[in-house]
């Protein structure tokens, strides 16, 4: 698979990975990290920008973020998304340029239409003043040769919401509060300029205390690894990291769904429509440009890795609880949304990778199995997962859900266009189901391999897990230990879903 980010992401993950290590011998300090930037750009000649003066500056702003701070120490931004100025500086600055179609025609259409004088004649071909071009589109339109062209930049085109804008030196600026946190411009900039804060010292310095710190794997782990690595490989892995224990999160999607499907049953009651709430960048779009639609139709249940988080803090007092998934958005609910008994820390499959390779671990075959969830909620890792699981647990409790109209949006543009139509009254469905990445949660913007090895590998460990019923399952877990609603406490508990009508 052609990929934009197969040049810089093995750099990203060094920077992580020699952190790391400084960070188990306690040992993360100016000169070290200094040192480390030495030796991943040691000159005098460079090796991936165009002087090693720029390589390191750059380098420098990786391990701000990889320290879990701002890359611009002179810009403050909660996002966890953020653009690391040095790097972005190779786009055209102009949207619409003129290509060699240009026949330099006596009619000049081009510059007839432009209301703002940024179209001039050179000798070879029509010339479009940046400063003064406004985007506009006309004289693309009018050209008879359609010898202007239009370049969306990569970041930009990625992004559902249109929250990226460039500054007067053409430098990418996020817009955070209209920034959903999907993290699609990320890998779509093929010059790494966009990247995330990182928790990984956060993690380290949790286990070096000696608390009790649980990793949490996403439905979408199983297949990013290969067929021959199973949840039960990678929770060995991870004790020999130092980690307490670890849970799918596949069992919070069965915790989810129980709950989302009673909510689900009483909406339907009352003919109101609902929308699922388990991908936090479709919360977002909800809340930032959907308010109404937040208030009034989203699920009030929380996520997943909420509820393994919940589950977790509730049978073990005072541990630290720590997600793993493919998803960038994660890392925003956890230390944005303000949800009590969240996850206290989201990591990347690569930042979990780099980790494993810190410690010179590695992920090996597993015959003993290891399954906490049922496949529903190991389902929950796909487009239409989740709407799929929540309809079996209406039926599980005894409901006809024959008549019910489900619209599963699979990508930032599919939930903008079923949001729009619930907003104006004109949406056929019953329930939305959102996921801000194309097919799911696997193939979000940090999957460890291509679409199509994932579902192949997740295809042949499906086959492995037994076929146990939703609400069963739930029967082996204290469900009236912690609460599953988004604005309740924790101590407002409720066993309901687990009663079969």
């Amino acid at each position: 698979m052609v990929t934009n980010d197969k040049g810089f992401i093995p750099l990203k993950h060094r920077v992580i990975e020699g952190l790391a290590r400084l960070a188990w011998e306690n040992n993360v300090n100016q000169e070290s990290t200094e040192k480390l930037i030495r030796e991943i750009s040691p000159g005098p000649k460079a090796i991936f920008r165009c002087c090693v003066y720029k390589e390191r500056e750059i380098l420098r702003r990786r391990v701000r973020l990889a320290c879990n701070e701002n890359a611009n120490p002179h810009r403050q931004s909660n996002n966890v998304i953020q653009v690391i100025d040095p790097a972005c500086e190779e786009c055209p600055i102009s949207s619409y340029s003129v290509t060699d179609n240009c026949r330099l025609c006596l009619g000049k259409a081009c510059q007839n239409s432009c209301h703002f004088g940024a179209i001039t004649m050179t000798d070879q071909r029509a010339h479009i003043d940046p400063m003064k071009c406004k985007e506009c589109g006309l004289c693309a339109s009018a050209c008879p040769y359609s010898a202007i062209a239009q370049l969306t930049r990569p970041c930009k085109k990625a992004c559902p919401v249109n929250a990226i804008t460039y500054d007067e030196n053409g430098l990418c600026v996020i817009d955070d509060e209209r920034c959903i946190r999907c993290g699609q411009c990320v890998h779509s900039c093929p010059f790494g300029a966009i990247s995330t804060k990182t928790y990984i010292l956060n993690v380290i310095e949790a286990i070096q205390t000696g608390k009790e710190v649980f990793a949490m794997c996403a439905p979408a782990t199983e297949g990013q690894f290969g067929k021959d690595i199973s949840m039960g490989s990678i929770r060995t892995a991870l004790k020999k990291l130092g980690f307490t224990d670890m849970v799918e999160v596949g069992l919070g999607g069965d915790m989810t769904a129980a709950y989302e499907a009673l909510e689900w049953s009483e909406a339907r009651k009352e003919g109101k429509k609902m929308t699922t709430s388990c991908c936090p960048a479709f919360i977002h779009l909800l809340k930032r440009h959907f308010p109404d639609q937040y208030h009034e139709n989203m699920s009030q249940t929380i996520s997943p890795m909420a509820a393994v988080s919940r589950y977790l803090k509730a049978t073990h007092p005072g541990c630290i609880t720590v997600f793993i998934g493919p998803c960038m958005a994660k890392k925003s609910e956890s230390q944005e949304m303000g949800i009590e008994g969240n996850a206290d820390y989201v990591l990347s499959f690569g930042e979990f990778t780099s980790l494993l390779r810190s410690k010179d671990i590695s992920m090996e075959p597993e015959v003993k199995a290891y399954q906490e969830a049922s496949l529903w909620g190991k389902g929950f890792a796909s487009s239409g997962g989740v709407a799929n699981a929540v309809m079996e647990c209406m039926r599980e409790r005894g409901e006809d859900t024959t008549n019910i109209k489900l619209r599963a949006c699979s990508g930032g543009k599919a939930c903008v266009t079923a949001l729009s139509l619930l907003k104006v009254g004109k949406l056929p469905e019953d329930f939305i189901e959102g996921m801000a990445c194309e097919g799911g949660c696997v193939g979000g913007p940090s999957r460890h391999k291509a679409e199509s090895e994932i579902k192949k590998a997740r295809e042949s460990l499906m086959e492995e897990a037994d076929t146990r019923k939703v609400l069963d399952n739930l029967k082996n877990y204290p469900m009236d230990q912690f609460s599953m609603m988004r604005e309740n406490t924790m101590s407002q508990a409720s066993p309901a879903p687990l009663v079969k009508n």
